[in-house]
């Protein structure tokens, strides 16, 4: 989704500014490819799912886990991962990511069952939270100057927008012409290619960077814990809920202590950052979560092909770009709250006129009525993402960047639990209560932004 293409993105490493590559292009290339390698993988899944289900068995609570494995364990360890590339040097953790990440898809693609599918797919995960802010930072390497590097960090965004508009019709295409495994399959000369390229790249130098592994840690336990009381539900669940609590506890008890915390507190003392990361989180539930139950119902309540349904996903995802762009000029002539409104309003609107969706409705109008929802997140994300950065110092907006997109991620992989956990017990009424539920959380969201967010600047701790 949009929800990808901004142009200020996690935990931006600090290395490279200096750097001057006489190489810049391939480099530039190698950064965009990559991250739009991992942001396709994200998406291009969720099509398919209805097949793998087929190969593999294991129910929808099977599928949820082979979607959340992946977006969680991204969304988690991206918050510390900006620091890792900062170590180790952008150019070795990209190649390291793309390696790990090559690899796992080749695992995914020769799963012999679910579960070897689901641990190849949190290998994945881990290595695109590597290559994410690596890639960003091989932007910067190739692009010393301030004014041309705008521009790059704009087409690399542009890349990951893409490749999110991309994903649902890739995935059917693959699925359809070849086999579910394709999807993973096609990551291997994709990956093979960035590496290539990144031969061109001139060596990025180690920069030491604080880690915070108590605090990373339990934060992915309480988040794992969390997905995994949703999904499986039953006593089971009461016991995952309850190491999630305190997990929780003890991350933020951490995280108060910590000299260099992956997840500043003080950050949440401003209304405005608190407003971003609401709305932010919301977009991600609404969009994520209802492509999910969509991709679901073309193929499995209305029996369509996973080509056909890639293909009704077109008229929105196709869309979402553009509106991206447009989100920026209004939010650049008329301040970013103007579009987040505006997006806030249209997203419940097109969430509510999807309740009328049932069994019968043509896949032709519920493909138009999927379209309001998506250019309502894709409206927000953008000024919503400028609201967040201007409300920290700057010294701060690779750190509050890596906050606001690790709960974006982690928000869409939650919303695909409880969607999914909704719809299993009865699709449409499941799909209904999803959608009322979303457009009241971005209801919510637009109760909070109801007076102006002004200029601020929050203390990180």
């Amino acid at each position: 989704m949009s929800t990808n293409s901004t142009t200020r993105t996690p935990q931006l490493p600090s290395q490279s500014t200096d750097l001057a590559s006489p190489s810049s292009t391939p480099t530039l290339v190698a950064a965009v490819l990559g991250f739009a390698l991992i942001t396709l993988d994200a998406s291009v899944v969720t099509v398919a799912l209805p097949s793998i289900g087929s190969a593999l068995g294991g129910g929808l609570s099977g599928l949820q886990w082979v979607v959340d494995s992946y977006t969680l364990v991204f969304a988690a360890l991206m918050l510390s991962t900006g620091a890792f590339a900062d170590r180790a040097g952008a150019s070795r953790a990209y190649a390291l990511g793309i390696t790990v990440f090559a690899l796992a898809s080749a695992a995914c693609g020769l799963a012999p069952d679910l579960p070897a599918l689901i641990g190849a797919r949190v290998v994945q995960g881990a290595a695109a939270a590597v290559v994410l802010p690596a890639s960003l930072s091989l932007v910067r390497q190739a692009c010393p100057d301030p004014g041309r590097r705008a521009g790059a960090v704009s087409l690399w965004a542009a890349g990951g927008s893409v490749a999110v508009a991309l994903g649902p019709v890739a995935g059917g295409a693959l699925t359809t012409a070849w086999d579910w495994r394709g999807i993973f399959f096609i990551n291997l000369p994709l990956g093979v290619l960035a590496l290539l390229l990144l031969l061109r790249a001139p060596r990025s130098v180690r920069r030491p960077a604080p880690l915070d592994v108590p605090g990373q840690l339990t934060a992915v336990v309480a988040l794992a814990a969390l997905t995994f009381a949703v999904i499986e539900g039953g006593a089971t669940g009461a016991a995952a809920l309850a190491v999630a609590v305190v997990a929780g506890a003890v991350f933020v008890r951490i995280e108060g202590r910590q000299p260099h915390p992956v997840v500043p507190l003080g950050l949440f003392r401003d209304r405005a950052v608190r407003v971003a990361v609401a709305t932010g989180a919301a977009c991600s539930v609404a969009f994520y979560g209802t492509v999910f139950v969509f991709a679901l119902f073309f193929q499995q309540v209305q029996g369509r092909s996973a080509l056909f349904a890639g293909l009704m996903f077109l008229p929105m995802s196709g869309l979402i770009p553009v509106t991206n762009v447009v989100s920026g000029k209004l939010a650049g002539r008329y301040g970013p709250r103007l579009p987040m409104l505006v997006g806030q309003t249209l997203t419940p609107v097109g969430l509510l006129g999807l309740l009328y969706v049932d069994a019968g409705t043509s896949a032709v109008v519920v493909a138009v009525l999927l379209v309001p929802m998506a250019l309502g997140c894709a409206l927000t994300v953008p000024p919503l993402t400028a609201v967040m950065m201007d409300a920290v110092p700057a010294e701060r907006t690779g750190l509050a960047a890596g906050v606001l997109n690790a709960a974006r991620q982690v928000a869409g992989g939650l919303g695909i639990a409880v969607f999914g956990a909704l719809v299993n017990d009865g699709f449409e009424a499941g799909l209904r209560a999803s959608l009322a539920g979303s457009a009241a959380l971005f209801a919510l969201t637009l109760f909070l932004n109801r007076r102006p967010l002004g200029p601020t600047a929050a203390t990180p701790r």
